[in-house]
């Protein structure tokens, strides 16, 4: 693996353009927009009988999935064979890092074998960075969700979902429900909507799930769902992450989907043309 020049943007070549996807943050406004007319483009495809262009024909992309997923994984499968991809797809539980081979040590294995992409989820945040500054220069990276840090394909995905249905951001009151401490798509959606011109961002959530200093996205901060909702036109829930907890977070599960879990009534104080 040769080490990338520090001089050069990680994220983005000489002109601007994406050579790696690993975040949102710091993308501009111009290059979010042509990434979701790009997406948008290609939504009929899934339409054709035939749902397959030859984009990426001759091209092989590695699905390296160091953590459990299935609707993800799934999904960069069915999106790079319709691209006309060479798949490979590892299952970590089989591969050699459970025999105590490193991430470095298991990239560079993949690399061998000539992939010319890959999709990386990873526990751990910034493992996709890691990546990426470890590849040859042809070799792209795609970051599927890495520890807290970020989500940029879901983030990208929720937003084409948003703008689809209202047109534009610019006048739009988005709200963010559940456990945004953990989240990587809370944070992935959060700079997307500000760099899109979303005016009003709001997380909804209890104070012990809402991270120290969100206020620097750009955020207004409601720990009390009604209120937070009012008048929204967009409401993104969250998951909890048990995964990612530790103790003491919450008096109980049942409590927080007491005062945070979405029900008709609440629903009724976003506008009512709203969309979850």
């Amino acid at each position: 693996m040769t080490p990338i020049d520090a001089k050069r943007p990680l994220q983005l070549n000489d002109q601007g353009q994406l050579r790696h996807f690993l975040s949102l943050d710091g993308l501009p406004r111009e290059l979010l927009t042509e990434i979701l007319d790009t997406a948008d483009s290609f939504l009929e495809v899934g339409a054709r009988a035939v749902k397959k262009v030859p984009l990426l024909r001759g091209k092989t992309v590695c699905n390296v999935f160091f953590e459990n997923s299935t609707r993800t994984r799934t999904t960069f499968e069915l999106a790079a064979q319709r691209l006309s991809a060479d798949v490979i797809s590892l299952n970590v539980s089989t591969s050699s890092t459970s025999k105590g081979e490193t991430l470095f040590d298991t990239l560079r294995n993949l690399e061998a074998m000539a992939a010319d992409m890959f999709v990386v989820r990873h526990s751990d945040s910034g493992a996709a960075h890691f990546i990426a500054e470890h590849v040859c220069p042809e070799v792209a990276v795609i970051n599927g969700g890495d520890g807290r840090h970020a989500h940029p394909t879901q983030g990208m995905l929720d937003m084409l979902t948003i703008r689809r249905h209202k047109g534009s951001f610019e006048n739009l009151s988005v709200a963010i429900v559940g456990d945004i401490l953990h989240s990587r798509v809370a944070r992935s959606d959060m700079l997307a909507l500000k760099a899109l011109g979303c005016p009003d961002i709001r997380v909804i959530g209890p104070k012990t799930l809402i991270p120290i200093g969100i206020e620097q996205y750009g955020v207004k901060v409601y720990t009390d769902l009604a209120e937070g909702l009012k008048d929204v036109d967009v409401v993104i829930m969250l998951r909890l992450q048990r995964e990612r907890m530790a103790g003491g977070l919450l008096p109980s599960e049942s409590e927080f989907y007491r005062l945070f879990g979405l029900t008709t009534a609440r629903l009724a104080g976003a506008k009512p043309d709203a969309i979850v």
